[in-house]
């Protein structure tokens, strides 16, 4: 491994660890009041740790799976001190991120034979989607590719402009039919766009429907098939942004989501400004889709792919 690429990999973790302060230093403590100057796991025990993880956004019905596989590991291996109880929450937390489908990706990749690479971006006003759009598109562009966004957010004031301004920083190319037309009509041309220009990535972005309002939540599914005309096969990753700061209402914002589209992977932003990141773990384990990418910053750097060890780490980290 290159200098360059050991440098790369902890300015990341850096990142991450920074990122993560706020969320580590509430799940931390709390945790370690569950289990400090204990002798043994006992139930009271196991239920001051439950008690702690629901605390922590992660949602009760994650916490009961972490609590009863814990529950299992220290029936059989004789639980002696803290420092194993810690491992065992990690190792339990790291295992239910893969049994979720979250790997650790090396990097921003595109699949082989996906060109162009057609994500579509969901999610409500306000989560960062638009700035993530940018940073993806940034990070894309590190690694040589060429990239399109299509302005399918076609409603909200300045939407369209505050995308092209995206496209401008972060050296992306930019497709926009304008305000107030058809987003499914935007989806389609700029996928065709993308084909005809040799793209190796289009990302198209939705407006940020209110999850309330089916009848515009189903408006994803249009511009969906829309894009699947243009291209068969596309998109290829239907990324839902959520904001970490939100906690469990990013729970419910995913399950109107899935009722509306395909979400086929996460961004979670903002986690930086929050001490209830571990509603990731929750919302990967409910709906059974990989965290792809988070938001720790305001750079166009700190987007980051996710990491399951990492993040795990960073949690436990003392």
């Amino acid at each position: 491994m290159s200098f360059f690429k050991k440098l790369f990999t902890r300015e990341k973790k850096e990142d991450l660890d920074q990122g993560l302060e706020k969320t580590k230093s509430s799940f931390f403590e709390k945790i370690t009041k569950a289990i400090a100057g204990k002798s043994q796991v006992d139930i009271n025990v196991l239920d001051e740790i439950e008690a702690a993880l629901v605390s922590s956004d992660i949602g009760l019905d994650t916490v009961i799976k972490i609590i009863d596989r814990l529950e299992t590991r220290v029936s059989k291996e004789k639980y002696a001190n803290e420092a194993e109880v810690y491992q065992m929450l990690q190792d339990e937390i790291a295992t239910l991120l893969e049994e979720n489908k979250t790997t650790d990706l090396p990097d921003f990749i595109i699949p082989e034979g996906a060109k162009p690479y057609v994500i579509m971006v969901v999610g409500v006003n306000g989560v960062g989607k638009t700035t993530t759009i940018g940073k993806l598109a940034y990070q894309f562009i590190q690694r040589g590719h060429k990239v399109l966004l299509g302005a399918g957010d076609t409603f909200r004031a300045a939407a369209v402009d505050q995308l092209q301004i995206w496209s401008e920083r972060s050296g992306a190319d930019f497709f926009s039919k304008g305000m107030n037309t058809d987003p499914a009509a935007v989806a389609y041309e700029a996928t065709a766009k993308g084909m005809k220009e040799g793209y190796d990535v289009v990302i198209i972005d939705t407006a940020g429907r209110l999850h309330t309002k089916i009848n515009l939540m189903n408006e994803l599914t249009k511009i969906r098939r829309s894009i699947g005309k243009a291209l068969d096969g596309a998109p290829h990753d239907v990324v839902l942004v959520l904001d970490a700061t939100t906690g469990q209402n990013a729970i419910e914002q995913c399950k109107q989501f899935m009722a509306a589209t395909e979400v086929q992977s996460l961004a979670l932003t903002k986690l930086d400004g929050t001490a209830k990141g571990g509603v990731a773990l929750g919302i990967s384990d409910q709906f059974q889709i990989p965290i792809k990418y988070i938001g720790l910053g305001e750079s166009m750097e700190q987007l980051q792919v996710f990491n399951r060890r990492a993040f795990v780490e960073s949690l436990f980290q003392r």
